[in-house]
């Protein structure tokens, strides 16, 4: 299928797909939409940055009655950024739908508000397993009514220990439910939970799902007392806008963040025991380029959407083949070339080994030796990001900033950055330069007329 035009979408899902920009279906998108819209069970193979959230929204869209104010539709997700974006790109394509309400059920925040939003009805629900399993038990979410339930990046959820979860929120959704799973992966107990739970499921994998041709890949053998220095002499050398440095574990991130940073670097590290305010904060300086630098464990850099990734570092060689894949499918994205290195120890041989005998082909490695001779040169990010203690809750929006640092605080407008909104919190980057002058003047000035608190993130 090369249109959009040909899965019989109504009149305004298609005005609506034309606005957003979607010219023709990703070929995950041509696969799954079909068997989505009539209803069928699917099992697709997808990696970050497909399109498989429009590929099962568009039929949860489309499928969906109005009027009929119960959760219709339930998807479970790994991480609560995933969440967030998945449910963000719902709400864009309900627009060709009207009174359609979305609601995240996510952990990490007060369970209260969510509880009260619940209690006024929801078409759609996007959640983590553990905090959908809460409100099952308190009886303030209802499955009865539902008609669909999607596992989106459903290896990620196994991985992470919610087998049991889903299993248990499975068993409380109707017998008569359309059951989507969508994996980056394909491991056996992904099968197993599709034969569980799946009826005649309609096998659909996207061939692109692999190795990525615009990704230029090196892979350096260095000692263990070697891979924090061959880490800075890359990123010295190379000088990235942006870069994923990925660990294994939460300590290594913890202390490859400190030890960069201790050199100079602007690094931050993400892990699944932030406090959610944390993460927020990390994933927004990380996304408007006040930090350079991200040290993640693969779950927590799972459904992170960042348009433009120059570098990808692997601090040692993922576990298997596959994640391998899925680290570096990061770069290379939207017709960019990018780059992946991977660093491994003479005793991790054999998992570079595992790569090349799944691709078929022999790894390229680089000179360590020339590597660390590269002098250090710290990367320093063009912006740095201000926290305004106000947010949606508190009726501020993006031009109220825009405003208060164009206007009163005079920084002119090519000198802000990207401004990153939530419930009590705003972060605005500004160009380094500014920030201080930026800074001053909100602290004495006013947002939307009131004194706000402004501190440097």
């Amino acid at each position: 299928m090369s249109s959009f035009n040909d899965f019989g979408l109504s009149s305004a899902m298609r005005a609506n797909l034309e606005q957003l920009g979607f010219t023709k279906p990703t070929e995950i998108q041509a696969k799954a939409l079909a068997p989505g819209l009539a209803g069928k069970d699917v099992i697709a193979m997808a990696k970050t940055g497909s399109g498989k959230t429009a590929a099962f929204g568009i039929s949860l869209i489309e499928r969906l009655n109005p009027r009929l104010f119960a959760v219709q539709s339930l998807i479970l997700c790994p991480t609560r950024e995933l969440a967030d974006q998945v449910a963000k790109a719902l709400r864009e394509l309900a627009r060709a739908r009207e009174n359609v309400k979305i609601l995240t059920l996510c952990g990490g925040v007060s369970i209260g508000p969510q509880i009260g939003s619940l209690s006024h009805g929801a078409h759609i629900v996007v959640g983590t397993p553990g905090r959908v399993q809460d409100h099952l038990r308190k009886g303030t979410l209802s499955l009865a009514r539902l008609k669909t339930v999607v596992l989106d990046e459903a290896d990620r959820m196994l991985d992470m220990g919610f087998q049991d979860a889903m299993e248990d929120i499975l068993s409380q959704t109707p017998g008569s439910r359309q059951t989507m799973m969508f994996s980056a992966t394909w491991p056996a107990p992904i099968r197993e939970l599709s034969k569980q739970y799946q009826k005649d499921p309609v096998d659909v994998r996207a061939e692109t799902a692999g190795e990525n041709p615009d990704i230029e890949e090196l892979f350096y053998e260095v000692s263990p007392r070697q891979r924090a220095d061959a880490i800075v002499a890359l990123l010295s050398g190379r000088q990235p806008e942006s870069c994923i440095v990925f660990c294994t574990t939460k300590q290594q991130c913890d202390e490859m963040a400190e030890d960069l940073g201790n050199r100079g670097f602007s690094a931050l590290a993400l892990h699944g025991d932030l406090e959610q305010r944390d993460r927020d904060s990390v994933l927004v300086r990380f996304g408007n380029q006040s930090c350079s630098i991200l040290v993640a464990t693969d779950v927590a850099a799972r459904g992170l959407d960042i348009k433009s990734l120059p570098l990808v570092i692997n601090a040692e060689p993922a576990r298997d083949p596959e994640v391998h894949t899925h680290r570096i499918g990061r770069t290379g994205r939207a017709g960019e070339q990018g780059h992946a290195v991977t660093f491994c120890t003479p005793a991790q041989g054999h998992k570079i080994s595992r790569i090349e005998s799944e691709r078929g082909r022999s790894a390229l490695w680089g000179d360590t030796e020339s590597l660390l001779a590269t002098p250090a040169k710290p990367v320093v990010p063009a912006m740095r990001t201000l926290c305004i203690a106000g947010g949606r809750k508190d009726k501020i929006r993006p031009g109220d900033v825009l405003g208060a640092l164009t206007g009163d605080a005079g920084i002119p407008g090519k000198a802000v950055g990207k401004i990153d909104l939530f419930d009590h919190q705003c972060f605005v980057a500004v160009e380094k330069s500014q920030a201080g002058k930026a800074l001053s003047r909100l602290e004495s000035g006013k947002v939307k007329g009131r004194k706000i608190r402004v501190r440097y993130a």
